[in-house]
C-alpha cells in the first residue's frame, strides 16, 4: 500500500509526464515508490520557468526546491510537502546534492539567452537529465554513476531535440549552433553513448526505461538534422509499442 503522498507522486507523473508513468508501471511494484517521487520533483521543477513569465518569480520557486533539497543533504528538518517529503525519504544526501545541481541547471530555462558553447549545452544536460537519471538508478541499486549520468544526459539530448520548436515558439534561442551539421555531428556524438546502458544492472536499469525514445529520436537527428527546427515529431503507435518492449526487455 502506497503513501497518500507517494500516490499524489504518482498523479502528478501521469497527469504531467505520461511516458515516465509507463515506463515506472513496468517496473516492479516495489520499485515504483521512488520513482514516482522523484520523477515528480522533476517534473515539478522542469514546469517551474513555464508557469510564470516573471523571471524573479521563477527564480525564487527554484530556490525553493534547492533549499528543501538543501535540507535533505544537511540533515536538517525537511519542510512538509507531498513530494518533498518523500524524496527525503528515498534519497542520500550526496544524492539531494546532485539534484541541486538539477534545480540550478534549469534557471537557463527561465531565460531567452541561448548556451554560451557546446560544453555549456552539454553541462546542462549532464546536470538536468543526467543527474535524473543518475540519481533515479542510484537509489534502486549500485551501479557506476557515471556512465548513467552519461546515458541520462543522452534521454535529455533527445528531449531537448523534440523540444526545440517548441522552446522557439516560447521566445527562446535553444542552440548556441543550430546548423544541420552541427545537429548531425552531434546527435552522432550522443548515439555512441547508448550502448553503455548495457553495463547497467537491472534493478537501475528500471531507471532507465523511460527513455526508450531516445535512440530513435536521435537517429532521426542523425539522418534529418534539417527537420529538427520543424519537429521531429513521435513514432507511430505501433513503433511506440515496440521501442518500449524492446527497451524493457
Amino acid at each position: 500500500m502506497y503513501s497518500e503522498d507517494v500516490i499524489a507522486c504518482a498523479k502528478l507523473v501521469e497527469r504531467g509526464d505520461p511516458l515516465r508513468f509507463r515506463a515506472v508501471m513496468a517496473a516492479p511494484s516495489d520499485l515504483r515508490p521512488a520513482l514516482f517521487t522523484l520523477f515528480a520533483f522533476n517534473l515539478e521543477v522542469a514546469r517551474v520557468p513555464w508557469v510564470t513569465k516573471e523571471a524573479m518569480i521563477a527564480e525564487m520557486r527554484l530556490q525553493w526546491w534547492h533549499d528543501a533539497l538543501g535540507e535533505i543533504a544537511n540533515g536538517d528538518v525537511v519542510r512538509r510537502h507531498e513530494v518533498v517529503t518523500p524524496l527525503a525519504y528515498y534519497i542520500t544526501p550526496d544524492q539531494a546534492r546532485l539534484l541541486q545541481d538539477l534545480v540550478d541547471a534549469r534557471r537557463w530555462d527561465i531565460y531567452a539567452d541561448p548556451f554560451a558553447d557546446k560544453e555549456a549545452f552539454d553541462s546542462y544536460l549532464l546536470n538536468t537529465s543526467g543527474n535524473l537519471y543518475a540519481v533515479g538508478a542510484g537509489m534502486l541499486g549500485p551501479c557506476d554513476l557515471d556512465i548513467v549520468n552519461r546515458i541520462g544526459a543522452a534521454f535529455g539530448f533527445a528531449q531537448f531535440m523534440q523540444a526545440i520548436p517548441a522552446l522557439q515558439n516560447a521566445g527562446k534561442r535553444p542552440m548556441d549552433d543550430g546548423r544541420s551539421e552541427t545537429l548531425a555531428t552531434r546527435a552522432a556524438e550522443v548515439q555512441r553513448t547508448l550502448p553503455l546502458r548495457r553495463q547497467i544492472a537491472k534493478p537501475s536499469q528500471w531507471a532507465l526505461l523511460s527513455g526508450y525514445q531516445a535512440e530513435w529520436i536521435i537517429k532521426h537527428v542523425v539522418k534529418h538534422p534539417e527537420r529538427v527546427i520543424d519537429g521531429i515529431g513521435n513514432p507511430s503507435p505501433f513503433l511506440d509499442r515496440y521501442l518500449f518492449m524492446k527497451a524493457r526487455f
